[in-house]
């Protein structure tokens, strides 16, 4: 990176991605200079960010927040907005070099893709995006020029692991899993389980809605139809394998059969920091990974009976079309009733089956097809939480 900043948007700015993301910007700020910050309603956290970073605009998605945000950033040269078309609109302003997506789950969709239409490369960590509309998203940034850097460790993995590669075809791709909080444990077992149980994660600090997917399995069936479309692959091509120490983050074999993979201690900055500062590597103060903490790496197969949630996302790529998109959107829901003690661990995975073979399936969507399809799996979900 030469000594000019690079202007920052960071989507989501008071989640888990987002506080990390600034933690980093904080630490290289001669690199980096944040020009907007978005919330849905965190919003004494986003006044606190805004007054240190004073970006020129942030956006509250609470519109109800608004004039709290308004008044509490009176003193400070910096826009405010709320909603979800203000959020569209701000990624496209002249200044912005990279957006940062951090948004959780469906929500994520439309910014991006305004972003991308208006030039501005990603640094995504909104797998969803590209679970839900995935041909959609990446035809629309090869024809803009866009490029779209992985920020999940995994997916940061394989791109790491690619650099000086790209010309040398990929025979197979074998993305970690550090198996969760329930790795080993029976259906029996699952049945009963709580969401602070859940909640629980071994190695990863993360929010909860991505928390519960990592415990379920299905934030590595998302993972992997993410993987599909970040590299060009098709579905054969791509393997999940249990790795709970989380010190190998995936895994790339070549034609040859040569492999490479990425290490390192499970730190989301390390992803961040790789994405918005690439191509350069930038010196961090992180904690180093030391062999002799860790004598022993070990592997497994998934447990594709048990956690079936890994199943069905892997079928809902491989049925391609707007199938993943339902099983993202029934997963949303399932999640959040889950959080809500409306729903126990294992009928996650019964209702969003039930989704997958219920809402209308459509081979080839448009971006109307898929918020029709996100539509349509929601009130499916939700009607078959209160039947």
């Amino acid at each position: 990176m030469n000594s000019e900043k690079r202007h920052i948007a960071i989507l989501g700015s008071t989640g888990s991605i987002g506080t990390q993301a600034l933690e980093v910007i904080r630490e290289q700020k001669n690199r980096f200079m944040v020009e907007v910050l978005t919330s849905n309603n965190r919003i004494d956290l986003l006044i606190q960010q805004a007054i240190e970073f004073q970006p020129d605009a942030v956006v509250i998605g609470d519109v109800t927040k608004y004039e709290a945000l308004k008044s509490a950033l009176a003193d400070h040269p910096i826009k405010v907005y709320a909603g979800a078309d203000a959020l569209e609109q701000v990624v496209q302003m002249d200044q912005i070099d990279m957006v940062l997506t951090a948004l959780v789950g469906y929500a994520g969709l439309r910014p991006t893709l305004a972003a991308i239409r208006a030039g501005k490369h990603i640094a995504l960590a909104n797998k969803e995006t590209l679970v839900v509309a995935g041909e959609l998203v990446t035809a629309l940034a090869k024809q803009k020029s866009v490029n779209i850097y992985p920020v999940d460790s995994e997916h940061s993995a394989i791109f790491q692991c690619l650099a000086g590669e790209w010309h040398n075809p990929i025979e197979k791709i074998y993305l970690t899993a550090s198996g969760g909080p329930f790795r080993g444990k029976s259906r029996e077992y699952l049945a009963n389980v709580t969401k602070e149980q859940a909640l629980k994660h071994p190695n990863w600090d993360m929010g909860a809605k991505i928390t519960i997917d990592s415990a379920s399995l299905m934030n590595k069936g998302l993972e992997v139809i993410e993987a599909k479309w970040l590299f060009g692959l098709q579905p054969e091509q791509i393997d999940v394998i249990v790795h709970p120490q989380s010190i190998i983050h995936s895994i790339v074999q070549f034609c040859d059969g040569s492999m490479k993979a990425q290490m390192g201690l499970p730190d989301m900055k390390l992803p961040i920091q790789y994405a918005i500062g690439y191509p350069e590597r930038l010196s961090a103060t992180f904690p180093r990974f030391d062999f002799f903490n860790y004598p022993s790496l070990t592997f497994e197969k998934p447990d594709t009976s048990t956690f079936r949630n890994l199943a069905l996302a892997l079928e809902a790529m491989k049925r391609g079309g707007n199938a993943p998109c339902i099983i993202n959107a029934a997963n949303e829901v399932a999640v959040a009733a889950f959080l809500q003690d409306r729903l126990g661990f294992l009928e996650m995975t019964n209702m969003i089956e039930e989704c997958l073979e219920r809402t209308s399936f459509v081979a080839h969507p448009t971006l109307d097809d898929y918020i029709a399809t996100d539509a349509e799996t929601r009130r499916i979900a939700n009607d078959w939480i209160v039947a």
